[in-house]
């Protein structure tokens, strides 16, 4: 009986979805789901991002990018505008994984 019980656990979690911030950067502006614009300055980001090694240390929506080869792989797709108007986030690229966060709390919708 606890076996069945250990079974139904594992399915129910290995079900659960996870929400981890993988991206594909698309060749044109009409293929993305969100346009971004790098800063050259920390503070003028919405985003500080940290582009991780693999798809398992990918946060939730923490700021932790992993970059996909594939779009139909990724959560969002993204298109690198020219200039900050153009953009829905700016985001800027942080060295250390600690870095990486929000400084704008009210764009973070534009990632779910």
């Amino acid at each position: 009986m606890k076996t069945y019980y250990f079974l139904f656990i594992c399915l129910f979690l290995y079900a659960l979805p996870v929400q981890a911030q993988k991206v594909f950067s698309v060749a044109y502006a009409n293929q993305a789901d969100v346009k971004v614009f790098v800063t050259d300055y920390e503070n003028q980001a919405d985003l500080k991002v940290f582009k991780v090694a693999y798809a398992n240390q990918a946060g939730k929506n923490d700021g932790k990018w992993f970059f996909t080869d594939y779009a139909n792989q990724a959560d969002k797709t993204i298109f690198f505008v020219q200039y900050a108007n153009q953009a829905d986030l700016k985001i800027y690229f942080v060295k250390y994984a600690n870095q990486a966060g929000w400084n704008n709390k009210g764009k973070q919708q534009v990632m779910y």
